[in-house]
């Protein structure tokens, strides 16, 4: 069966493109080109037309834990789908359910729900594998996570995880006991580990990075700062340039101006637009709700502890935070759309199949209405979800 888009504003990695055709067989991008639209529909081919709106390759997003009123950590199997149906509707066709620092009962019974999600097909977004925030963080940086879970990193705990469904990426303190050793330890079991919730000093993080680590949670949260004398995790982020360093795009969990500075003095190439979204995401402002044992409240837009007034993570849709750092910095969108979906796709090994809209590619795809910057449509595997 064959699909094709017209009219098109192709922005890919590189490419703005106009008045675009494109064409879709087989579940992958068969060809890229410019318009006119001649296209006909007909038993064999389905003709879509997007009017003038923004088609992106579809964005992975690998650093979320849930949305309309469900986190991954839930015990009910059902958190996983409709979690990944709210995820589809952001514009989402590749996504890494995240979970809190919680019990190891907790963690095998989220990943057994992945599975039981996977066994189904995929409906909605694709859930290859998960992503660990904890639960092996510091204890002093925890912002949103419960300390009464934290504990110390244990490759054999990831290993039994995996065991249930894959584990794709895990942030965890590297000035932790055994932490350098333990990036070593990821590595060898598939999984990417990356520095986060962390109090380390930059001298913490050169032995993990000699053993491969290559990537940062949620920059600036929860880190150290960067100061005159001791540079921390945010100067490391801006002085080892190969570092993959996550961002919420918000301008709630940075400022505007912390933006433009990471976009602009740091390459494109190693950033990665996330939005670390809860359970609050698309739910109304005065939404209160638990993570991880600790109360929350969603009020201004903001997801805060109610204890403390900690950020607990955001309702950010990947389109909107697209948008932020667009207004934000000027950055042409060719180049800024590379951080929603193609670095992630290379970091984890998906780069020649995820991330563009380019003939070979897989045809996940996201029409994005350049007015309200919410998608109209969403293409997984090529067929329309939305």
């Amino acid at each position: 069966m064959k699909t094709t888009i017209v009219n098109a504003h192709v922005v890919s990695p590189g490419v703005d493109l106009e008045n675009a055709v494109v064409v879709v067989e087989d579940g992958r991008i068969k060809s890229v080109r410019k318009g006119p639209a001649s296209a006909k529909a007909d038993k064999n081919n389905t003709v879509v037309d997007v009017r003038g709106q923004y088609l992106m390759p579809g964005f992975i997003d690998v650093h979320t834990h849930g949305a309309l009123g469900y986190d991954f950590c839930d015990a009910d199997e059902k958190a996983v789908f409709e979690f990944a149906r709210a995820k589809l509707q952001e514009g989402v066709t590749t996504v890494l359910p995240t979970t809190l620092t919680v019990s190891h009962g907790e963690l095998v019974k989220a990943a057994k729900n992945a599975k039981k999600y996977a066994d189904a097909g995929m409906p909605y977004a694709k859930v290859p594998a998960i992503h660990l925030e904890g639960p092996f963080i510091n204890v002093k940086c925890c912002g949103a996570q419960n300390p009464k879970y934290v504990r110390k990193p244990d490759i054999k705990e990831v290993k039994a995880i995996a065991k249930v469904y894959p584990v794709k990426l895990i942030s965890y303190a590297v000035e932790s006991e055994g932490g350098a050793k333990f990036a070593k330890e990821c590595f060898k079991a598939g999984v990417v580990p990356s520095c986060g919730h962390t109090g380390a000093k930059f001298a913490d993080l050169k032995p993990a990075y000699r053993n491969g680590l290559r990537h940062m949670t949620h920059f600036c949260n929860q880190m150290t700062p960067l100061h005159h004398r001791e540079i921390g995790m945010v100067g490391a982020g801006f002085l080892v340039e190969d570092l993959n360093t996550e961002v919420i795009c918000d301008k709630i969990h940075l400022c505007p101006d912390m933006l433009r500075l990471i976009f602009t003095r740091r390459s494109l190439e190693h950033i990665q637009m996330i939005t670390d979204s809860l359970r609050c995401s698309h739910c109304k402002d005065g939404y209160a709700f638990e993570m991880g044992g600790l109360k929350v409240l969603l009020k201004n837009g903001e997801a805060r502890l109610v204890e403390g007034g900690n950020l607990a993570g955001s309702t950010l849709w990947m389109g909107m935070g697209l948008k932020n750092v667009h207004d934000v910095t000027g950055i042409p969108l060719k180049d800024l759309v590379r951080c929603t979906s193609w670095n992630q796709a290379i970091e984890l090994g998906w780069g020649k199949d995820l991330g563009k809209v380019e003939k070979g590619y897989v045809a996940d795809l996201v029409v994005i209405n350049p007015r309200s910057w919410k998608p109209s449509a969403v293409f997984v595997d090529g067929i329309q979800k939305i």
